[in-house]
């Protein structure tokens, strides 16, 4: 059955349609228009009581009956574990699947997300601050991020959910000043990613 998946063309949408798309799944797109404060509509907020984007409707959910999910996070652990796909089995192999979710969802998101806020405001004296603090902790995230490449070729050693998660703010690069030339690993992770003919379905897919 055909899970329907309410979101916009920002990071955290694009996580969900690389997955989707690279899981196999079939899904259709209704599109939040967050720019017209579509999020708060009241049926979109039966299914997202944070009034944020994504979320998803799996008409074949636990037990045979449908399930709504949001928040980018639980929707990837959700569709690997009704897969089986990038999301290990075992304790120890999920571990870094997790680690490096939760990595994704409390800091290289939420800190990049500050760089473009204050990126456009129209004051130099507003935006002057922000960027400063949060463009310098968005670099080191890169760096932990490239460090960690170095040494394995996705972030928790096969390639899982939290490379989903890390690629659709990875995505927005520019948007951060970021070169990823500064960051070989990173480079090379995102390049064989969006060599992913997947990965590349999940960024074409119509979001907005």
């Amino acid at each position: 059955m055909t899970i329907s998946l309410y979101a916009w063309g920002t990071p955290n949408g694009r996580k969900i349609s690389v997955a989707l798309e690279e899981m196999e799944l079939p899904y259709t797109v209704t599109p939040i228009n967050i720019g017209k404060d579509e999020q708060f509509d009241p049926d979109f907020l039966a299914i997202s009581p944070n009034n944020k984007i994504p979320a998803i409707v799996d008409p074949d959910g636990p037990d045979g009956k449908p399930i709504s999910v949001f928040e980018s996070g639980a929707i990837l652990l959700y569709l690997g574990e009704k897969t089986g796909k990038f999301l290990p089995r075992s304790l120890r192999a999920r571990v870094p699947v997790l680690e490096w979710l939760m990595w994704q969802m409390g800091g290289f998101g939420p800190m990049p997300g500050q760089v473009h806020h204050f990126a456009a405001l129209a004051s130099e004296d507003d935006k002057r601050y922000g960027l400063k603090r949060f463009s310098t902790e968005t670099r080191r995230l890169y760096k932990v991020l490239d460090t960690r490449l170095a040494k394995t070729e996705y972030v928790a050693g096969e390639l899982s959910i939290a490379d989903f998660a890390i690629l659709g703010w990875a995505w927005r690069h520019e948007r951060h000043k970021v070169d990823l030339a500064e960051f070989p690993n990173v480079k090379r992770w995102y390049d064989a990613l969006f060599a992913r003919p997947g990965v590349k379905r999940g960024f074409d897919v119509k979001l907005d």
